[in-house]
């Protein structure tokens, strides 16, 4: 009897637990921090509603558009092994259910948004929202081998987002923290196509080593890494930020290229999904160190 009592909180765990895992959380904190650090960049002391609803809109819209991909998705995951045991494609879990949580978490961080936030901030998320769970992975994707670069304009809103949810105004500087994610966007997920290269081409996406060629890809993550470089360096060439960054950034690219450089030669098969991983916390260490050397300034000011 206590068996059977148990089953349904059990189940209901269970599914709980899958429509967690179709927000995709671990990517949607890694853009929730470029997002407060735009804020943070805004203002000196950004006013606390405008940073609890706009990361929670934020949020809330960035998983709704995380699990419209596992929907579109599903059957290309499910002859992947990296994917083939997400909810939708292991078959645990039907798609209009998906479907809806989806609709609901992205609904529910753009109404938060106009309604706490600015409309100007609710407009561009909705835009990002599309961008990425529609025009991405509904047509670039399995359109051209240039899905990542196109498709990255969309996942580099976070910091500008967060910009807008605090000034309610565009200007140069967030749009210099969005290009910064933009290039560096195609090196970080063409590394981790590299070392998927056969997945890709089982699940028929034109990923770029898989229209190109291994050699032509890492040529390509070298070269766009170099891209990255450049755009790291900006912040410090207009003045948004100081020596501290400079210094920070330089030891931090160095390490960057060094992996880039690795995945290029081409001698270390393991080489481009380290470069992937340690990719992610460059992007993390751009942002920290940004946001050190602007409040270090002030304090000193």
């Amino acid at each position: 009897m206590r068996e059977a009592l148990s089953l349904p909180s059990a189940s209901a765990l269970e599914v709980w637990r899958d429509l967690m895992a179709l927000c995709k959380w671990r990517v949607v904190l890694v853009m929730l921090v470029c997002a407060l650090v735009g804020m943070l960049l805004a203002a000196p002391v950004p006013a606390p509603s405008a940073v609890i609803f706009g990361i929670s809109g934020i949020g809330l819209a960035a998983a709704g558009a995380a699990a419209i991909n596992h929907v579109v998705d599903r059957r290309l995951d499910a002859v992947m092994q990296r994917t083939a045991r997400r909810p939708l494609a292991s078959g645990r879990m039907p798609w209009p259910l998906a479907l809806g949580w989806a609709l609901l978490l992205s609904g529910a961080g753009i109404a938060l948004l106009a309604t706490t936030v600015n409309a100007l901030t609710a407009w561009l998320t909705l835009g990002s929202l599309v961008g990425y769970a529609l025009i991405y992975t509904v047509f670039l994707k399995r359109a051209t081998p240039q899905n990542i670069v196109i498709g990255g304009v969309a996942g580099a809103a976070p910091p500008l987002l967060g910009w807008t949810a605090v000034t309610g105004t565009l200007s140069a500087e967030p749009l210099l923290l969005m290009l910064i994610i933009f290039a560096w966007t195609p090196p970080h997920f063409w590394a981790l196509a590299i070392y998927k290269r056969d997945e890709y081409a089982e699940a028929g996406i034109p990923m770029l080593p898989v229209t190109h060629g291994d050699d032509f890809a890492r040529l390509q993550v070298w070269l766009y890494g170099w891209l990255t470089v450049a755009a790291t360096l900006m912040p410090f060439s207009i003045g948004m930020s100081g020596w501290l960054y400079l210094i920070g950034i330089s030891f931090l690219n160095i390490r960057f290229m060094i992996w880039n450089l690795r995945v290029w030669k081409g001698r270390d098969a393991q080489a481009p999904l380290r470069a992937f991983w340690f990719s992610i916390h460059y992007l993390l260490g751009v942002f920290v160190l940004l946001l050190a050397d602007h409040y270090l300034v002030s304090l000193a000011g």
